[in-house]
């Protein structure tokens, strides 16, 4: 029978802290954001779609969630419930739960803000006939632009199929000879200029989308590796806190 009450009593109790997670959450996001805007402003956290992934942004993301992390764990640990009568090694395993999901529930936030901002700053320019993005919109511009401002001929307008043709280059990380040649007969023809200078843009862009391609890939990388960082050092922050808190009732 003692047995019997003692596991309707471990059921019905949850043994998480909400409003502590939730708190240490908001303190992470608020931290991350203001972390964003200030290496934005000193130029650290902006990545160029045609330029190269600079180290000084990865470990910029790094100090982001080390940061913004470290202070939404030990939050969540100093304000979780005092848990009376449990184990040393159960409250740290609760501690470290408490700082990952304080961990998880900030990155879903300051990812549905950043996702929201860029939609906004995007929607209205946004058109159905745009190549893949406006790094890919200012490449076409330039591959078709005239030698010397003249009027390029024709009536069809080329550049829908070359930013097709970029951003599956982008994608796939390569473009085929028959594409290459195609392009350049194109921009020979639109632009009014020599195949062999056709065949240096047309090279030219192409080294720039495979720039973009690696520094995609670069920015994917880090990422992952900050996020898995601020997951640790939130655990640990928590667990922290939490020691802290039983320190100190």
């Amino acid at each position: 029978m003692e047995e019997q009450n003692y596991m309707r009593t471990d059921v019905a109790k949850s043994a998480a802290s909400w409003p502590a997670i939730i708190a240490g959450a908001f303190v992470a996001a608020g931290a991350s954001l203001i972390l964003l805007a200030l290496g934005s402003g000193l130029g650290l956290a902006a990545v160029s779609g045609w330029g190269s992934f600079a180290m000084k942004t990865a470990i910029w993301l790094i100090v982001m969630q080390w940061v913004s992390a470290g202070l939404g764990g030990y939050i969540a640990g100093r304000l979780r419930t005092r848990w009376i009568g449990t184990h040393a090694h159960e409250v740290f395993f609760r501690d470290t739960a408490h700082g990952l999901v304080t961990w998880a529930v900030a990155t879903v936030v300051v990812a549905a803000v950043i996702g929201g901002s860029l939609t906004s700053m995007t929607g209205g320019r946004g058109r159905a006939d745009s190549p893949a993005s406006p790094y890919a919109s200012y490449g076409v511009d330039k591959l078709f632009r005239p030698a010397h401002g003249a009027d390029a001929t024709g009536t069809n307008d080329p550049r829908l199929e070359a930013g097709h043709i970029m951003a599956s280059a982008v994608a796939t990380g390569g473009i085929g000879d028959a594409d290459r040649a195609y392009l350049a007969d194109v921009v020979s023809a639109k632009a009014a200029i020599s195949q062999a200078e056709a065949q240096k843009r047309v090279d030219d862009w192409v080294s720039s989308a495979e720039s973009a391609r690696k520094a995609a890939a670069k920015a994917s990388i880090y990422t992952a590796l900050s996020l898995l960082i601020g997951a640790f050092i939130a655990s640990v922050s928590a667990a922290l806190g939490g020691r802290l808190r039983d320190e100190h009732p």
